[in-house]
């Protein structure tokens, strides 16, 4: 028997809600675009990185916000950083290249991700980056390319004690043979302090593991004389994507029915989470670690927080749209097929659903609205293609010249798979920016 569906209806801030109902707004964009086409919203961007930056001034602690370039790879949100006076987490030469040319400056860039290309190592080092590393041969290199009178800027990442199979960061033997390979290179590295990342969006662990850093910090200061002021908590910042009725909810009937084909998942994110974003930088900041919170422990110490946030700093900066091209009834459910593809939705591309609801933007001539449940699938040939799988309750059946909205997709849906199948052009942003009772808007320059 089939369930009721839920209405996972997403949390959309006001910029968003009015762009989508200006039909002018969409109209052009559409034209210009021909195809899907991805709505961008740089003052949401700054309002979040503020609200991150509001927390470390309100607990007195010396931080610095690094956006994860990796969640999206327009140049918009960047400028903001450079405003702002924040930073940015790269992880290859394209990318650190890109976030120069917005005006983020060298010593402003933080190099995480896997074992680095030498060019990535030597242009972190030429322009003062701050460069994690995770391995032992990646240390070697490092001091190949530095210089006493141009050391390398270091952070040691650190295996999590509770993800022994991780292929990143040092196990505690390697991290006691890296510092002292450090100390042996005669001034080509130094140490400026620890990082690590951790799975899920849990506070506690991630307190008490910045804690144990800090720790760190302050004994490799005695025992080897590195200044050692600096540890990154990385990311894992969640977002607030819809209400939590509707996410329990959703869980709670989740059933294969719900979805085209009996489809099954392994596993979703998490929409919806009491602490989100700047809020749940305060209660790891909050966190009672012995006899202080993790805010004065680092205060005591003297040692400045990173973190790295991607997704929780474009949370409602970003949607996207999709082209209605043609739409059947399917038994008891229709299909809809929109231009483009489901690798412009990345979610679906790790055997998982987008789960906020998708809107119908109705074009065109007033017609009958007699609800029909759907899923979207995308224009190429694969059956697999599928953006939505969920049965999705529209208040009409989709027609040619419609348009499908996906609300806050900036956080790693629009750009991390995305092909051009078919030789189909990616889907271009579009910066809108809200004008008295309008929109302007501009294609990024990526």
């Amino acid at each position: 028997m089939e369930l009721a569906p839920v209405s996972m209806k997403a949390r959309e801030k006001e910029w968003a809600i009015n762009a989508r109902g200006d039909m002018a707004l969409l109209d052009q964009v559409t034209r210009a675009s021909q195809g899907p086409f991805h709505l961008i919203h740089p003052e949401s961007f700054a309002d979040n990185l503020g609200a991150f930056q509001q927390v470390l001034r309100d607990r007195n602690v010396s931080g610095r916000v690094y956006f994860g370039k990796k969640a999206n790879k327009a140049g918009a949100w960047l400028r903001e950083v450079a405003a702002l006076g924040s930073a940015v987490d790269v992880a290859s030469v394209p990318e650190f290249v890109h976030t120069l040319a917005n005006g983020v400056r060298g010593e402003d860039i933080g190099v995480t991700g896997a074992a680095k290309s030498n060019d990535l190592l030597w242009l972190a080092n030429r322009h003062g980056a701050t460069v994690a590393i995770d391995a032992l041969d990646e240390i070697e290199r490092a001091i190949t390319i530095a210089t006493p009178a141009d050391p390398l800027r270091v952070l040691l990442r650190v295996l999590p004690p509770n993800s022994p199979h991780s292929r990143f960061g040092l196990n505690p033997a390697d991290l006691s043979a890296a510092l002292r390979r450090c100390k042996e290179a005669d001034q080509h590295i130094v140490v400026e302090g620890f990082s690590f990342h951790l799975d899920g969006y849990a506070v506690q662990p991630r307190a008490e593991l910045a804690a144990a850093l800090i720790d760190l910090c302050e004994e490799t200061r005695r025992q080897y004389g590195f200044p050692c002021f600096a540890i990154s908590i990385g990311g894992g910042f969640a977002c607030p994507y819809v209400d939590e009725d509707d996410w329990q909810g959703f869980k709670e009937r989740l059933h294969p029915s719900q979805f085209h084909a009996g489809k099954s998942f392994n596993h979703f994110y998490p929409y919806h989470q009491s602490l989100t974003g700047a809020a749940m930088l305060d209660a790891i900041l909050q966190t009672v670690i012995g006899p202080t919170t993790l805010a004065q422990k680092l205060i005591a110490a003297k040692v400045v927080l990173y973190l790295e946030p991607g997704r929780a700093l474009l949370n409602g900066a970003g949607m996207t749209v999709f082209p209605v091209q043609g739409f059947k009834c399917n038994a008891e459910h229709g299909i809809v097929t929109v231009a483009g593809l489901s690798m412009s939705l990345s979610e679906q591309w790790k055997n998982s659903e987008y789960l906020p609801t998708p809107i119908l933007v109705l074009r065109g001539a007033d017609r009958p609205q007699e609800p029909v449940r759907a899923a979207i699938g995308g224009s190429s040939c694969m059956e697999y293609d599928v953006l939505t799988w969920r049965k999705i309750l529209f208040p009409a059946a989709p027609r040619y010249g419609d348009l499908i909205v996906y609300p806050n997709t900036a956080g790693y849906q629009m750009d991390k798979n995305e092909s051009a199948f078919h030789q189909l052009p990616l889907p271009p942003k579009i910066v809108v920016t809200q004008q008295d009772d309008g929109f302007t808007w501009r294609m990024d320059q990526q």
